[in-house]
């Protein structure tokens, strides 16, 4: 848990420096850029958050595993199972 609680003040502070340098940078590109990665930690925040309040409320010596979102699907066939990954036909 004390793991969990670590990962999320990092994203926390990933989180910071993002916007930081997206409210310093002139360059458009890069304000874009950093404003995207800022919100891309804010998800992995939350997601971890969520997965943090499940182990909280699971029995104790049961771990609650959640299946990975959408937004973690990198080519659409991915499904949270590894036996179900089917490679993109071309």
């Amino acid at each position: 848990m004390k793991d969990i609680q670590l990962y999320l003040e990092k994203l926390q502070v990933q989180t910071a420096e993002c916007e930081m340098i997206r409210d310093l940078a002139t360059d458009p590109k890069k304000r874009e850029l950093f404003t995207r990665l800022a919100e891309h930690f804010k998800t992995l925040a939350t997601e971890l958050e969520r997965a943090k309040f499940s182990q909280d409320e699971a029995p104790l010596g049961h771990e609650i595993q959640t299946p990975l979102s959408d937004e973690n699907d990198v080519q659409g066939n991915f499904t949270g199972n590894p036996t179900s990954y089917a490679p993109p036909h071309r």
